[in-house]
């Protein structure tokens, strides 16, 4: 099947300059249509705010969306395989259903799976890695129609799963799970910043098994903490900040009846550790964001940055969410190598107000070697970015093995390998 349509992301700030979309119905199909093509790339769910999806006047944009879904669960072995079109918020009922869970999500459960690891995507808690971290086993088209899987173990497995889309299609991955759990939700407000401190910070941060702190920068310190407490798990007490009174929203104003239960009412793990519900879009679309991604030990000095700097941040933010993430061994994931704090802005949709922003953002941000979300507004010098990934030649070397002719690489990829 092929769309003829304009094409665009999710937010549409991006149209895609390929005129058709195409979406192969099966495997066969995808093996074909990738081998008599010069230029591929795959769209997902089409959550990324930048270019990284564009293939070109030239290339074709690739849905995995018609193919077929499902996913086969191993519930001996504890582990899932699940297409490459999968969305979280699908994955999360069909294992949920067979006594198991994913050991972690993302606050937005509409995502597709394979592109939330190729751009390094994560959910929140000092413990727990960025998504990538519970792939085994990613199952790839190469330029040739060929099929090849990576498992975890090889030498290039750290390249292979946070590749931004550069090895080859991913039609399949192989993710690890645990027995189900449930997950009680609390929410607090105006927690100061000034009161924060390093031990403080992550004191506070390993309150509950995954923790958000949200705020608009338009007063020090944040509106709301978001804690999610595994059940089986103890729920330390929070001096820090009281208790919200009412359900609430992330983008203050927002109407709280998209989000996830809160109050400490109980519920299955997919339903309570994303913060809006699955049978519900959170928003039309009409945003920009961009995330930075900075080792942990420089968060309180980074979060006082941006409050240097708020009154320029203010007027186009619509909400800023603070996370933390365990350190990862993916090549180039914004978290390898060092326990992560995660600094989140979601923007107004206007990118001429925008981008100025973001510049000065990332200038205050500098000396803290903060590595942006690949997925999202980032206007990052390209020598700066590739000095902040020490496997990127690594990486370089399994993009030339695996794509010689470049079949999935586009301009974001060039850049990014210094290939531009």
């Amino acid at each position: 099947m092929t769309e003829t349509a304009t094409v665009t992301n999710w937010a549409g700030n991006i149209t895609y300059a390929a005129g058709e979309l195409h979406r192969p119905r099966s495997l066969d199909a995808l093996r074909a249509l990738v081998a008599g093509s010069a230029r591929v790339r795959v769209l997902g769910s089409g959550h990324s705010f930048n270019e990284i999806a564009e293939p070109g006047a030239d290339g074709v944009l690739l849905s995995l969306a018609d193919l077929p879904a499902g996913a086969d669960v191993d519930t001996a072995a504890r582990t899932v395989r699940v297409g490459g079109g999968v969305r979280y918020a699908e994955l999360a009922r069909l294992v949920q259903a067979r006594g198991l869970a994913l050991p972690n999500m993302a606050s937005l459960p509409h995502i597709s799976v394979a592109g939330s690891v190729a751009t390094g995507t994560h959910g929140s808690g000092v413990g727990n890695g960025p998504l990538a971290a519970a792939v085994r086993e990613v199952e790839l088209v190469t330029a040739d129609g060929a099929t090849i899987t990576i498992s975890r173990g090889e030498e290039r497995f750290g390249g292979a799963v946070t590749s931004l889309g550069a090895l080859g299609v991913v039609t399949a991955l192989t993710l690890d799970l645990e027995p189900t759990f449930d997950v009680e939700q609390y929410v607090f407000t105006e927690l100061p910043l000034d009161g924060l401190d390093a031990g403080t910070f992550e004191t506070v941060m390993s309150a509950a098994y995954s923790v958000s702190l949200f705020t608009d920068w338009r007063a020090p310190g944040f509106r709301q903490v978001w804690l999610k407490r595994r059940a089986d798990r103890p729920l330390p007490g929070f001096p820090w900040a009281p208790p919200a009174t009412e359900k609430m929203h992330p983008v203050p104003g927002m109407p709280a009846v998209n989000c996830t239960e809160q109050f400490g009412v109980a519920g299955p793990w997919h339903e309570r550790l994303p913060h809006f519900r699955a049978e519900f879009t959170p928003s039309s679309g009409a945003e920009l964001q961009s995330e930075y991604l900075l080792p942990r030990r420089y968060a309180v000095d980074a979060l006082h940055a941006v409050d240097a700097i708020r009154e320029t941040v203010a007027p186009v933010l619509q909400t800023c969410e603070v996370r933390t993430v365990a350190a990862d061994e993916q090549w180039l994931s914004p978290s390898y190598g060092r326990d992560t704090v995660a600094v989140h802005f979601t923007w107004v949709e206007d990118s001429a107000a925008v981008v100025p922003v973001v510049r000065r953002l990332e200038e205050a941000l500098d000396g803290f070697g903060a590595r942006p979300h690949w997925g999202k507004v980032f206007t990052t010098p390209a020598a700066v970015l590739r000095g902040r990934y020490p496997r990127l030649g690594d990486f370089r070397e399994l993009v030339r093995s695996l794509d010689p002719e470049g079949t999935f690489t586009n301009g974001f990829v060039r850049t990014v390998l210094g290939e531009a």
